[in-house]
């Protein structure tokens, strides 16, 4: 499994990627594409999938930007009720839900719904299923921090 972070101090925004054999997946990309685009070609990665969290008010995300460069599918969650949905019309889009589960590489990715910082917000449990059959992580977006929940 390969894990990279991305930190802007600015806008105290974290971003990830997540990859496996060919295969990668970014979590909540800024507005700039170009370092996931770099790290993924850097270890020999395709992004197939961008995932976002949530609903992010407080920075502009790059996900629909990074999609159209990569060709990857975009992963939002169809939690939190009417008010609460993505209005994206592409085509590429995966709409996801409470246990639903994909795979990147040998990672699988299941969807937890976690609200209270949005209402659709939804977390990634992560298993690397070459090592074990439980999870090994837990991006959890604005849901919580260290030592901390999400307000």
């Amino acid at each position: 499994m390969i894990l990279k972070y991305f930190y802007d101090e600015k806008l105290a925004q974290a971003s990830y990627l997540v990859g496996c054999g060919s295969s990668a997946m970014i979590i909540d990309p800024a507005r700039d594409i170009t370092p996931y685009i770099q790290a993924a070609q850097d270890k020999g990665l395709s992004i197939n999938y961008i995932a976002e969290t949530h609903i992010h008010a407080d920075f502009v995300s790059g996900a629909r930007e990074l999609a159209f460069a990569t060709g990857a599918q975009i992963v939002l969650s169809k939690m939190g009720g009417d008010d609460w949905q993505y209005t994206y019309d592409d085509d590429n889009l995966m709409l996801v839900e409470d246990g639903d589960t994909w795979m990147v590489g040998n990672i699988k990715v299941e969807v937890l719904h976690t609200p209270g910082h949005t209402p659709e917000h939804i977390s990634f449990v992560i298993t690397d299923t070459i090592v074990t059959d439980e999870p090994v992580g837990i991006f959890t977006g604005d849901f919580l921090f260290a030592g901390d929940v999400g307000r």
